[in-house]
């Protein structure tokens, strides 16, 4: 899914994102999954029992980010992705809602993510029409972010 999602990007111009290596032969690439599916809650979407869409909740953002963690217990979206040959079916907003659910069966009042800014924004709209707000941006390596926060309470 996450190599889907490079080469789907790449070919419409977005070399910036996640780059343009597929992320599957990145040196990190294995070894980040394996910590999402160990360290970290998974999440997978099917469509007729076909994964489709992933998301791996955490306690708070990653520490590789320059993104300080919240003064309140909160869940973070540290990876949302969908198979883009299913592209505009919800995929993604539906693992967001679940990632509120999950927020509050654990007590927690706060849900934040991090994620590029460039491109004209529209990731970042993206999470605004799934009711987050920006925050606060960053530069990580000369890559542009954004963090945006849904209150839960």
């Amino acid at each position: 899914m996450l190599d889907s999602a490079v080469a789907w990007m790449n070919a419409r111009g977005n070399t910036e994102q996640w780059g343009t290596i597929p992320y599957s032969e990145r040196p990190d690439g294995p070894s980040r999954i394996d910590r999402y599916t160990t360290e970290n809650t998974p999440y997978i979407a099917e469509w007729d029992g076909t994964p489709v869409g992933a998301l791996v909740l955490d306690s708070g953002p990653s520490p590789q980010m320059p993104i300080p963690p919240a003064d309140e217990p909160e869940r973070y979206v540290r990876l949302l992705v969908s198979e883009r040959r299913h592209a505009g079916h919800g995929i993604g907003a539906a693992l967001l809602s679940h990632a509120v659910d999950e927020a509050r069966r654990a007590g927690v009042g706060l849900l934040r993510v991090d994620c590029w800014a460039g491109g004209g924004g529209s990731l970042v709209a993206f999470y605004e029409r799934n009711g987050f707000t920006p925050t606060a941006p960053f530069l990580s390596d000369g890559w542009p972010g954004q963090v945006l926060a849904r209150r839960l309470d």
